[in-house]
């Protein structure tokens, strides 16, 4: 019998990011969650350690190399490094952790951080305002290549001014930065004083002022956590400690939770969550608008050209590839904003027409330009048949040719960071839609993976930036949903799934931002 499965709700999660506040709400004083799971049975029992399975094994445990979204190493991040805010993702208001305040007077240009007094990492320095100043700074350098400069490169200066007191300046002004902040190693403090060892010693010794301390990393094998005594926030954790598998294949990590060889995973694959709610387990969603998208290479040949991308979008049936990747188990997006979202418009992101997609192509052969292209995907077995779902759907079509190569995670990012590909599979997915639209598709963003340059969207995304009202951010991000489809830089295929599996001994599990679980707060029942 399923214990509790929970959806949360995308309508009222929609309907409370419009109204977020330039000075948000304080946590509870139970702890540092956002919304997930309702109350568990009873109260927490101290104890245990759980087994847990994350998407990616990190290049390093500098939080400058990890990504904060549920298909990387976000439980690793929090458990070493805890959490400056985070989000409940039912209202989308901030909630505090070890900061205490993270405000706005002057419209988004300032920020002004304020942090408990007292906090320590765990080896004896103070995480204190220098400390987040020295981490900022270092995610701000372009050269780290780190996955959070998408973030990190809206901020024009950081500066100490206590203590407890950091002053933010942006490049320019974004009253909606706590939403980025959340989502990104921003929110993750390492000691200065171990970073300054360089990396190989952090990787053996990393210190933060989190709940749980690292005692082992073997290398794709296991990464072994245990309780930290001076966790700010206690009696949390309530864990004794985390054991900590990488398991990228979907079918792996189902059947290790159905036969009790770990205890809770971050989930990507819709097929997994529907199969695990057939078993019994308990799954956490956060629903998001947006998704994954088939991202076509705007600054060459072939997808330079629009009625090439156009065609491409005109050709493809979405249900289709969410029937062959996910056995019809998805949700493809019908529009960028769900129902019930203040930014909800019906724009239609789905445009099939075979016979205009045809006329396209043959208008691009006479001209000697037949379409041909290499879709480069991920080894993920999902991402790897939505590919090939696309491939067989443009056979049908005559003067097009679809080549797909799959690579490791870290070859294709390599490839897509350095712009070497036609066609990848890219995400903008939305809560707040600043965050993700801006970096997803702003000229300027480092993010920009399509590399669409246009300046009617740039505009419409630079108003919904600093819009004060719901209504002057709905009228902008109206304007950037027609445009995306006008310029068509990628093929919506499935809505993403922010998730967890857990057994249902696990309590406690609750996520915020991209999907990113909390494991201060997770027990095990006896």
């Amino acid at each position: 019998m399923i214990r509790r499965k929970r959806l949360i709700s995308a309508a009222v999660a929609a309907l409370c990011s419009a109204t977020l506040a330039l000075t948000s709400c304080s946590a509870p004083e139970s702890g540092n969650g956002s919304g997930g799971s309702d109350a568990p049975v009873g109260d927490p029992v101290a104890g245990g350690t759980l087994q847990a399975i994350q998407g990616r094994e990190p290049i390093s445990l500098d939080p400058s190399d990890i990504s904060n979204v549920w298909t990387h190493s976000p439980l690793l991040g929090n458990a070493l490094y805890g959490t400056l805010i985070t989000n409940n993702v039912e209202t989308q208001e901030i909630e505090y952790s070890m900061a205490t305040d993270f405000s706005t007077d002057d419209g988004g240009q300032t920020f002004t951080l304020k942090l408990r007094p007292g906090l320590m990492f765990t080896d004896g320095t103070p995480l204190d305002a220098a400390a987040v100043e020295y981490n900022w700074d270092r995610l701000r350098d372009p050269s780290r290549g780190s996955a959070s400069f998408r973030q990190a490169e809206q901020i024009a200066d950081v500066q100490a001014v206590d203590a407890e007191t950091l002053t933010v300046t942006l490049v320019s002004p974004n009253p909606n930065f706590p939403n980025s902040l959340l989502v990104s190693a921003l929110n993750w403090i390492a000691s200065p004083t171990a970073l300054e060892q360089g990396r190989e010693a952090f990787d053996k010794n990393p210190v933060g002022a989190g709940p749980f301390t690292l005692t082992e990393w073997a290398r794709q094998d296991v990464i072994q956590l245990v309780e930290n005594p001076g966790y700010w926030d206690a009696p949390r954790p309530y864990l004794d400690g985390i054991t900590l598998r990488t398991v990228p294949a979907a079918d792996q990590r189902l059947n290790t939770l159905s036969t009790g060889g770990t205890d809770l995973a971050s989930e990507s694959n819709w097929l997994n969550l529907s199969r695990a709610d057939d078993l019994g387990l308990d799954t956490e969603i956060v629903p998001m608008g947006g998704g994954q998208y088939f991202a076509m290479n705007t600054r060459r040949a072939p997808f330079d050209d629009e009625r090439a991308r156009r065609a491409v979008n005109l050709a493809a049936d979405m249900e289709n590839v969410n029937l062959v990747a996910f056995e019809g188990t998805g949700v493809v997006p019908q529009t960028l904003f769900p129902e019930g979202s203040p930014f909800y418009e019906d724009i239609s992101l789905q445009q099939s027409d075979a016979e205009e997609a045809q006329r396209l192509f043959d208008e691009l052969a006479a001209e000697g330009k037949p379409l041909s292209f290499t879709f480069t995907t991920y080894s993920l077995v999902e991402s790897r048949a939505a590919a090939e779902a696309l491939q067989a759907q443009l056979r049908a079509f005559d003067n097009v040719e679809v080549a797909v190569e799959t690579l490791d995670f870290a070859a294709a990012q390599t490839r897509v960071n350095s712009r070497d590909f036609d066609m990848t599979i890219s995400s903008a997915n939305i809560q707040d839609p600043d965050g993700p639209l801006w970096s997803a598709f702003h000229s300027s963003s480092q993010g920009n993976t399509t590399g669409i340059d246009d300046d009617q969207l740039d505009a419409a995304l630079e108003a919904g930036r600093v819009g004060t009202t719901t209504e002057e951010r709905k009228a902008a991000y109206d304007a950037a949903q027609k445009r995306l489809t006008e310029l068509v830089p990628g093929v919506w295929f499935i809505q993403s799934p922010p998730a967890t599996i857990s057994g249902t001994d696990i309590h406690g599990v609750r996520l915020y931002g991209m999907g990113s679980p909390l494991p201060d707060g997770m027990w095990i029942s006896e």
